[in-house]
């Protein structure tokens, strides 16, 4: 499989060897799906709680009187089926969302969308992706010059001034191949790889 090289101005210059098992696989859009949803789930947050019958503040005294009234039946206020009532199935915080994805699944869906964005041209190599100085800019003028609006960086170590001078854009992020994750590369519409992350990126998902 062959990457396209782009130099500072984005025009394609070269071509790089890279590894068919995780830069060449086939579209798989159910697993993609799955390690998406399961990524979501896990991370979110238990923060929410509602309040059952019991838990709710209201008094025990029956509302009216069982019979003669020509009114429904009621037993207490805080029934669930009145306003302001306690819920049935109260949300807890103790609640888990989480969704197990094994590693192997996990890998062949990042290569997977790897391998799609290849394809689309919406991946591309890039020698380095360094700045002298964390001025954000600097970066948004290189972003400029190569015609990228929305990009996530994937560099072999994130240097300190790429991570100040990105953390304000609002449509740039920048990570090592380790934390990767299918969110983002589907989100963000260019992903650009330095030339030393690809061979990790390979050896972490092979």
């Amino acid at each position: 499989m062959e990457l396209k090289l782009i130099n500072a101005q984005g025009r394609e210059s070269a071509n790089v060897n890279a590894s068919d098992i995780v830069f060449g696989r086939e579209y798989n859009e159910a697993l993609i799906h799955q390690i998406v949803i399961a990524y979501q789930a896990n991370s979110r947050n238990s923060n929410r709680a509602q309040k059952d019958r019991a838990q709710v503040k209201h008094t025990t005294k029956k509302p009216w009187r069982q019979k003669g009234t020509g009114r429904a039946r009621a037993g207490m206020s805080s029934s669930p089926l009145w306003r302001g009532g306690g819920r049935i199935f109260p949300s807890s915080p103790e609640e888990n969302f989480r969704q197990k994805v094994n590693k192997k699944m996990f890998r062949a869906g990042i290569c997977s969308i790897l391998s799609q964005l290849a394809r689309e041209g919406r991946l591309s190599v890039i020698e380095d992706m360094n700045i002298e100085t964390p001025k954000t800019k600097m970066l948004a003028d290189k972003f400029k010059a190569m015609k990228i609006e929305s990009v996530l960086v994937i560099t072999d170590t994130v240097d300190e001034n790429l991570y100040l001078a990105s953390r304000n854009l609002p449509h740039v992020a920048v990570i090592k191949p380790s934390d990767a994750d299918p969110l983002s590369l589907i989100y963000f519409k260019k992903v650009l790889v330095t030339r030393a992350a690809v061979a990790k990126i390979e050896e972490f998902l092979s």
